[in-house]
Parts: structure tokens; C-alpha cells; sequence
């Protein structure tokens, strides 16, 4: 099973998928932590992130680029947090040609070693597409995978103001 959850900054879609994973057994909880801790500011949002899920018998596994290299275990329940910061740290990495290709097949291999998967991603592009250079590159790279990933769920839900709101599937 696979379930995508987007949503805009700070629309509560973080909270609103460990809801999903928390429904899990305790055992076979994945975090899969993509923030790199480049400066302060990322180092205050990943103990932001530590806090939320303190004592949730989350696993936490760091993934910065790479996500194929991950192995979680059978059964599992795994929370990618998020495709965001994952398609930063690929497109800007040595490898960023790749991003797109890494990241979506990272996301099947993962699919092939859990029961459920609940990734987390960024609405992009509602603002508009006036941005100059690598910005552009980077909403272009996420609404790409967005779509390609939105078509492989089965489950897409969009959080808006704290609010599920489910496009495709439906409440677990």
C-alpha cells in the first residue's frame, strides 16, 4: 500500500501522516529522515521533527540522497519525510542529473520491502512558475515526481488547513 500526502508549508500534512503511520504496529515503525543538517536552521526543524515523534516508536533512519540504498525490514510501515528535501539534497548533489530517476526508483524499491509506505511531499507550483534558474529546476523536478508518484499511489491525499482532503483512494 501506498499513500501520498502533499500539502503547502506548514498545512499539517507532517503530523497528519504519522496520524496514518501511528495506526501501525509499535515494531514496525520507518521514519525516513531526509533533511541534512546543512546550518542551524535545519538542525532547529529536524529537533522540531525529533520532538513530534518522540516516544511513537518511530525507527529513524537518515537518508539524505540514495533512497535505493535504504533496506527497511518486511512488513514494516515506513514514512518518507520528505520528497522535498529529498530532491534538493539529489538535484544539487554530485549525482543531480539523476535526481528524478534516483528518487522514483528509491520509492519502488522501498514499495517492494514494506506493507505500507507513507510519503511526504510539498504542493508546488500553485504560487506560479516566474522563478529564475535553480529554483525553477527544482519546483519542475517536484511537480514531475509529484505527478509520476500521485499516478503510482493508491492512495493521494492532500492536506489543506489541517484538513484531509482525499483525492484518490480514501481514508485508511
Amino acid at each position: 500500500m501506498f499513500t501520498m500526502v502533499v500539502g503547502g508549508a506548514a498545512s499539517g500534512k507532517s503530523a497528519f501522516a504519522e496520524s496514518l503511520v501511528l495506526r501501525a504496529p509499535l515494531e514496525h515503525r520507518i521514519y525516513i529522515a531526509t533533511m541534512e543538517p546543512f546550518d542551524a536552521e535545519c538542525l532547529r526543524r529536524i529537533e522540531k521533527h525529533r520532538a513530534m515523534r518522540a516516544e511513537k516508536g518511530f525507527q529513524t533512519v537518515e537518508c539524505y540522497r540514495d533512497l535505493s540504498s535504504v533496506r527497511v525490514p518486511k512488513g514494516s510501515t515506513v514514512l518518507l519525510e520528505c520528497l522535498g528535501n529529498l530532491c534538493a539534497n539529489e538535484l544539487y548533489g554530485p549525482e543531480g542529473s539523476r535526481a528524478e530517476e534516483a528518487i522514483f526508483s528509491g520509492v519502488q524499491r522501498l514499495l517492494t520491502q514494506c506493507s505500507h509506505l507513507i510519503l511526504v511531499s510539498n504542493e508546488v507550483c500553485s504560487g506560479g512558475t516566474k522563478y529564475a534558474g535553480d529554483t525553477l529546476s527544482y519546483l519542475k523536478l517536484m511537480g514531475r515526481l509529484n505527478c509520476r508518484l500521485a499516478a503510482l499511489a493508491d492512495n493521494l491525499c492532500e492536506v489543506v488547513c489541517g484538513v484531509p482532503v482525499w483525492h484518490k483512494g480514501g481514508s485508511l
